[in-house]
């Protein structure tokens, strides 16, 4: 029988969670007491909003990441709903426009201010009218610009077209009509072409949003469904659910198969939701668990187990909802993955833990930031409703390499050899779609010439100018990691070019020298 080591390779196996010292968390937040199975939390580099509690309608606080410590308690509120706020979502494009909804069966989206709150705001930017019952969940589509998901108690799912004049929209460009029950949750896939329901029905869908088909549809007697979730572009799908013995449980679905799980895991015994939260770029999965202090986290793969348990970050503070910065908004420099925001209402808490990667280095870790979804939408409104897909604007984590702000004027996706030229001149960031990758022929070149290098004796082995060498990485298996190689490859050529520039102008300057100095001595 042939061993296998209980321990696979992996850059993220001793990954551990870091808890923010008490100065950098934000004290004395009134956190709402709310039953309802929501996240209650939102966050981007520039504000965290959680919702709170309101005498009378609902609320929401919004609080500059910044401002940590004690919160004053006059601290003004975001209140215009009649009833309280369920669930709080920020735009991916923009960081000062937030959305939310409401038991009073109205989605509202509001413009924050740049400087600090001086008054309650009350009036929104749009009011979305629709939903005949109170609204549970939204969602901004992940690519393109001002277009918004909400679910309600009626059943039914709306897709709105923000980018309009008007302030108060009472019709959605599109009603999926398609469930029998309360929606639990919704979730993208990458170029949100595709959409995942968990229905109180015990079914997982997936949807085409803008057909308004279910694409599959499949429930399974052991598993009851709370939380769905897109795995990235693995094909995949998580959920979070109950067994039969209302045992927390976990399972792993093939997308263009919903009728057996691909794998089925009991977790515990506890009566809390499990919330499921996945980093595409690292692979890595978060399973958090309301009303407990833990966090579990996996390495997601392709093969067979699929899900690789790694390690749990525990904490005796039960969490009632959470919160993820985007990866634009992480800090590079302590190796930190990614970031939580825990809400901790019996201490009025949000405490901000760190999922670090330990590394002795202090410059730029490249292999655990892989190109990232930009601050950019990659379509409009209008061309995603037309049928035009595209997966989202990437760029780079390197500090410098590009100024990552929300609000940035639009750019048309660019061939790839024009956005590497951009990507050089503004200091080896690049940005790119996914749709608008290498052509075939091309990566099928990148990939001899890596097999080439492979057969390269040790001594002609040479070192790339940012510190990391071809050969200590393993070869690229997805095309983003062949992309991130690519890009390391032309940085490489870049430099080599500056210095033969430079070697010719040093020739040059010499061939100008002799030729003064035997001018010189020819005229004595």
């Amino acid at each position: 029988m042939s061993w296998h080591p209980q321990y696979r390779s992996s850059k993220f196996r001793h990954v551990y969670g870091k808890a923010a010292s008490k100065d950098k968390c934000y004290d004395c937040v009134p956190i709402t007491r709310n039953v309802h199975d929501n996240h209650f939390c939102a966050v981007n580099p520039s504000f965290i909003a959680v919702v709170t509690e309101c005498a009378g309608g609902g609320a929401f606080l919004v609080i500059p990441i910044k401002q940590t410590g004690k919160l004053d308690p006059h601290y003004p509120k975001v209140c215009g709903h009649k009833g309280n706020v369920l669930d709080i979502k920020w735009n991916p494009f923009n960081d000062f426009v937030i959305a939310s909804c409401s038991e009073d069966a109205t989605v509202k989206i509001w413009d924050i201010p740049n400087q600090l709150l001086k008054r309650n705001i009350t009036t929104p930017k749009k009011e979305l009218l629709g939903h005949a019952r109170r609204v549970g969940l939204i969602e901004w589509h992940p690519t393109a610009d001002n277009i918004l998901f909400s679910s309600g108690y009626d059943y039914k799912i709306m897709i709105w077209n923000l980018d309009v004049k008007d302030t108060v929209l009472s019709k959605p460009v599109k009603i999926l009509d398609t469930h029998k029950d309360v929606v639990l949750s919704m979730s993208f896939n990458t170029d949100g072409s595709l959409l995942a329901t968990a229905c109180r029905d015990r079914k997982i869908r997936v949807i085409d949003p803008r057909a308004g088909t279910v694409l599959q549809e499949g429930s399974y007697k052991s598993h009851k469904v709370n939380k769905v979730l897109f795995l990235g572009n693995m094909k995949k799908l998580f959920s979070t659910g109950t067994s039969l013995w209302n045992n927390r449980q976990i399972a792993l679905w093939d997308q263009n198969n919903l009728s057996v799980p691909l794998l089925e895991e009991d977790l515990d015994g506890s009566s809390g939701l499990l919330f499921p939260i996945y980093d595409s770029d690292t692979h890595m999965l978060y399973v958090v668990g309301k009303g407990d202090g833990n966090i579990r986290y996996y390495e997601i793969s392709p093969e067979k187990p699929y899900l690789n348990y790694l390690m749990e970050y525990r904490s005796h503070l039960p969490q009632k909802g959470i919160g993820t910065m985007p990866k634009r908004g992480l800090d590079v420099a302590a190796c930190e993955i990614f970031r939580f925001y825990k809400l901790i209402p019996t201490k009025s808490l949000i405490e901000p833990i760190s999922m670090i990667v330990p590394r002795r280095s202090e410059s730029y870790q490249e292999d655990i930031y892989p190109l990232t979804a930009a601050a950019q939408p990659a379509l409009t409104a209008q061309e995603w409703l037309n049928g035009i897909s595209k997966g989202p604007l990437l760029v780079s984590l390197r500090p410098g390499s590009e100024a990552m702000n929300s609000l940035p004027q639009f750019l048309e996706p660019e061939p790839l050899m024009k956005a590497t030229d951009v990507s050089q001149q503004q200091g080896g960031g690049g940005r790119m779609s996914l749709e608008d990758k290498q052509k075939p022929r091309e990566i099928e070149d990148g990939r001899k010439r890596l097999k080439v290098e492979e057969k390269l004796p040790k001594n002609e082995q040479t070192c790339l100018s940012n510190g990391f060498g071809i050969f200590e990485c393993p070869p690229p298996k997805t095309e983003n990691e062949l992309l991130q190689m690519y890009y390391r490859q032309q940085e490489e050529i870049r430099r080599l070019r500056e210095l033969v520039i430079q070697r010719d102008v040093q020739i040059k300057q010499l061939e100008l020298e002799l030729r003064n100095l035997s001018m010189n001595t020819g005229n004595y």
